[in-house]
């Protein structure tokens, strides 16, 4: 039996050596369809891994209570005209929520920061509470965080994204120095740590950080972000967010028939969302792999049926002497399964070069073991079914007809 399928695997290869140009333009279909299979595997895997570190910087178990919902299909116009946030309600809801753990209050918009000769435009101010980091990823690399004392007496201080400290300080340490945030004069006390993109867009690293009473004292009006943030325990976040709900209607003086004025905000918004783009772009990813490898099948079964033709002596010799059906028909298989799995190895090394670039220049994306086998596979079980019809068609001639054509 096994010389049997190494006569046959020897047969396929020679036959497809011997229409090289054939061989290569039947399996395109192939190598198309394992490309799309393998690649979007591949980079779903990596979006995803993107998206829980981005998640990170949300929290799971934090609420943020703010005047815009993340998502939603809310009237635009209902949503601008709600009140602000009051910060000062952060107190409060510290007071009379009995899952809020550490309750935070922030502040944020852009402006242009200067070092001597050197600049950063469009740079984000983020005022926030001394307790900021009980809510938050963020970690100070140099010097350290500002106090309480500092929060309250508004402090002009200030800590550096990672990439600012980088562009106003390239050779030096920029802790004690002082920068100007427009014109106003800030004493730099720390750098945090870099903390990447958030979903590959937004850099968190282009913030900076002040305190929320120096923003008030600083930035006048009505205009830029305003948020409170809850942290809870992770178990309890939708009790803690019916309660904070509550709690904040209470604080705004709303009756029972009337509708929010505020929105409750959590990491959940992403996932839904993100999960709905990635069942849609892996769904058309599936039917753009299907349609490719049907195409490619359909090629496949073709060339068989022309090869089944013109190789009839060629069967009818080895009818002739003692091949059976079984293993005329696992020559024809053999050799379609060869093309569709030259073609499924062809299409993963050029999607594990694509991963390596994207890898390399986008985000991480690296092909698992699990996906690599799953396209071999994929491919020849394509083959295995677009051979069968032309290997059984040339198993059942007759060799006495089949030695007479010419």
């Amino acid at each position: 039996m096994k010389s049997f399928f190494w006569e046959n695997l020897r047969i396929a290869l020679s036959e497809l050596w011997g229409h090289k140009t054939r061989s290569i333009l039947t399996g395109t279909g192939i190598v198309i369809g394992i490309i799309a299979v393998s690649l979007m595997s591949t980079l779903i895997n990596g979006v995803d891994g993107l998206f829980e570190e981005s998640m990170k910087f949300l929290g799971r178990g934090n609420l943020y209570v703010e005047k815009w919902p993340w998502f939603g299909d809310e009237d635009w116009w209902t949503l601008r005209n709600r009140p602000r946030i009051e910060l000062d309600m952060a107190e409060a809801i510290k007071e009379r929520s009995q899952y809020a753990m550490v309750v935070a209050a922030e502040r944020g918009r852009s402006a242009n920061l200067s070092y001597k000769e050197l600049s950063a435009e469009n740079i984000y101010i983020h005022g926030v509470t001394a307790n900021y980091p009980e809510v938050s990823t963020v970690d100070v690399e140099y010097g350290r965080f500002f106090t309480e004392s500092e929060d309250r007496t508004g402090a002009q201080v200030v800590l550096l994204g990672s990439e600012v400290a980088k562009t106003l300080f390239p050779q030096g340490n920029p802790v004690d120095k002082m920068i100007f945030a427009g014109s106003k004069r800030f004493r730099v006390i720390g750098v945090l740590a870099e903390m990447g993109k958030f979903m590959g867009a937004f850099s968190n690293d282009t913030q900076v950080i002040i305190p929320l009473a120096t923003f008030n004292k600083i930035f006048h009006g009505p205009w830029g972000r305003r948020s409170i943030t809850v942290k809870v325990p992770e178990h309890l976040v939708e009790e803690a967010k019916e309660e904070l709900r509550g709690v904040v209607r209470v604080l705004r003086g709303l009756k029972p028939e009337e509708k929010d004025n505020f929105a409750i905000n959590q990491q959940n918004a992403f996932r839904q969302s993100y999960q709905g783009i990635k069942l849609a772009i892996g769904g058309t990813g599936m039917i753009i792999t299907a349609l490719s490898l049907l195409v490619g099948g359909i090629g496949i079964a073709n060339i068989m049926f022309v090869s089944v033709k013109e190789r009839t002596r060629e069967i009818g010799v080895r009818k002739a002497l003692g091949a059976t059906r079984s293993q005329i028909q696992g020559q024809f298989l053999i050799e379609a399964m060869v093309i569709t799995a030259s073609g499924g190895l062809v299409g993963l090394i050029i999607s594990t070069l694509i991963s390596m670039a994207i890898s390399k220049f986008l985000f991480p994306a690296t092909m698992s073991f699990g996906v690599a086998f799953m396209a071999i596979a994929l491919s020849a079980t394509v083959g295995l079914f677009a051979g069968l019809a032309p290997a059984r068609k040339g198993a059942k001639l007759d060799p006495i007809e089949a030695l007479r054509y010419e």
